[in-house]
């Protein structure tokens, strides 16, 4: 179940390059913390906020690889026609992971479903991991109980890598991917990217096309043309 989310009638695979092992979390991070409750299945409730490009996602979708009956839900793919149906039956695996989860929180009727899906979940001893955009002291949650339930696990929120973490994190991936890059490179490509993670990882993947394609070893020029600069 950790593959396919069929209460969606949608084909959601998880990111093959999504693993723990993928993910920099500096040590001291929130980031890391969460890897930590995350990989050791110490925790059955977490709430982690953030900005997009701070792992969020790719935390969530690691999470679920280490479970054979794992559910991952991208809640920003829903439509209007989309109920609470989409919960039925979740509470029978032992983690659900819910991302972009503000997208819904936004009337009564989403919160009593998540709400009703907690329940579930905590009667079965199912564990339940929840990504959001908002902090959830700034979400405008009505639902007193909710709210209750969400606090009640650990909550943390992500800060943005800073310019260090981001240009370590492009030598991590890097060598993850086995690229030859040296520090010159590095900083070469961090003074041209975007300052967030999934945009480093993004530029990465275009520059290691752009060298196996074309066969040639990575160099500036070729950085550059990979990116259009």
């Amino acid at each position: 179940m950790g593959k396919k989310v069929s209460q969606l009638s949608l084909s959601i695979t998880l990111d093959d390059e999504a693993t723990f092992e993928n993910f920099y979390a500096p040590f001291g991070t929130l980031q890391h913390t969460a890897m930590q409750c995350l990989s050791k299945r110490s925790e059955p409730y977490i709430f982690l906020s953030g900005n997009a490009g701070t792992g969020l996602s790719h935390l969530l979708q690691a999470a679920c690889k280490l479970e054979r009956d794992s559910m991952y839900i991208n809640l920003g793919l829903l439509d209007a026609n989309s109920t609470d149906k989409i919960f039925e039956g979740l509470e029978e695996g032992s983690l659900v992971c819910l991302d972009d989860i503000h997208i819904i929180l936004l009337n009564q009727y989403w919160e009593k479903a998540v709400f009703h899906l907690f329940n579930r979940c905590c009667e079965n001893g199912t564990r339940l991991v929840f990504a959001s955009h908002k902090r959830l002291n700034l979400m405008n949650i009505r639902f007193p109980d909710l709210i209750t339930r969400l606090k009640s696990g650990v909550v943390l929120h992500f800060e943005d890598y800073r310019d260090a973490d981001l240009l370590n994190l492009i030598k991590y991936r890097a060598k993850r991917m086995g690229l030859n890059f040296t520090h010159d490179l590095a900083v070469y490509m961090f003074n041209r990217t975007k300052r967030s993670a999934g945009s480093v990882v993004d530029d990465l993947k275009k520059i290691d096309l752009k060298a196996l394609s074309e066969k040639r070893p990575i160099t500036q020029p070729l950085i550059k043309s990979a990116l259009d600069l």
